[in-house]
C-alpha cells in the first residue's frame, strides 16, 4: 500500500520520465519569457526606486543643535583623566600588559 499515489509523469526514484518532458515542451518558450519579464520588471522597480532616493539631499531637514552636557555623573570609582593625552596612555599601557 503507498502512502503517495504514484505519477505518471515520474519513475520510481521521482525523476522526470519522457511523458513529463514532452507534456511541458510547449510550455518551455512562453515560460522563459514570463519568467524574464518579471525579472525585468522587478530589476526596473528596484532601478527607479534607488534613482529616485539617492536624488533626495535632505536640505529641507532641519538639523538639531548639539546636545547639552550630561550634568555631573556620580563617582563610580573610576579615575577619569583629564585630557586625551592621558587616555591614549593609559590605553596604551592597558595594550602593552
Amino acid at each position: 500500500m503507498a502512502i503517495i499515489p504514484r505519477s505518471t509523469y515520474y519513475d520510481k526514484h521521482y525523476r522526470q520520465t519522457a511523458a513529463l518532458i514532452r507534456a511541458r515542451q510547449p510550455y518551455l518558450v512562453r515560460n522563459i519569457f514570463t519568467g524574464l519579464g518579471l525579472c525585468g520588471f522587478v530589476i526596473g522597480v528596484y532601478s527607479w526606486t534607488i534613482n529616485a532616493v539617492a536624488q533626495d539631499d535632505f536640505s529641507d531637514v532641519p538639523i538639531p543643535d548639539a546636545p547639552a552636557q550630561a550634568p555631573h555623573t556620580p563617582h563610580t570609582g573610576v579615575e577619569k583623566a583629564g585630557s586625551e593625552a592621558e587616555l591614549n596612555q593609559r590605553r596604551d599601557e592597558t595594550l602593552k600588559r
